[in-house]
């Protein structure tokens, strides 16, 4: 059995030819910087090397003044947990869909465009998770600059 330490260096050498800035957090994670066109490719590396699944994709706003917003796919391997760090402009933030090579990420796609605004070129289901269906289009809750209203309106007390 190999150790996470192990694992994490596996997945850099498989990484290598898309792999930007590489840091470690801390014990038993690697996080690799990836150009959001290298993307897919990477993904592709990592599934025909067999290493890990995607727990979760997450976004991370820098804030108004960095001008930047991180989408994070996180894959684990046992104790390992890898992630992909892509960084898009903050006023027009995309990505590429991982849905052709992962189904699963639908949902955290979805996520990303309702809760951060980040456009996920080619997804297959844009619909609202967790937002009503009359919440204003161009209000992201996760944004740090996003301005909610303050209480609940109760249905009839207007």
């Amino acid at each position: 059995m190999t150790s996470p330490e192990e694992r994490l260096q596996a997945a850099q050498q498989v990484l290598a030819s898309w792999a930007g800035d590489t840091q470690s957090p801390e014990p038993n994670r690697l996080d690799v910087g990836v150009a959001a066109q290298n993307l897919i490719a990477a993904i592709e590396a990592l599934i025909g090397a067999r290493w890990g699944y995607l727990s979760a994709i997450t976004g991370l706003d820098l804030g108004v003044e960095a001008g930047q917003i991180e989408v994070l796919y996180h894959f684990c391997e046992g104790a390992a947990v890898l992630t992909l760090r892509v960084a898009t402009p903050r006023a027009s933030a995309s990505v590429p869909s991982v849905c052709p090579l992962i189904p699963s990420a639908s949902v955290f796609e979805r996520e990303l465009v309702e809760m951060m605004g980040i456009q996920v070129v080619g997804t297959p289901d844009n619909s609202r998770l967790f937002l009503a269906d009359d919440w204003p289009d161009d209000v992201y809750p996760l944004r740090k600059d996003a301005v909610l209203e303050r209480g609940v309106k109760e249905q009839g007390n207007e």
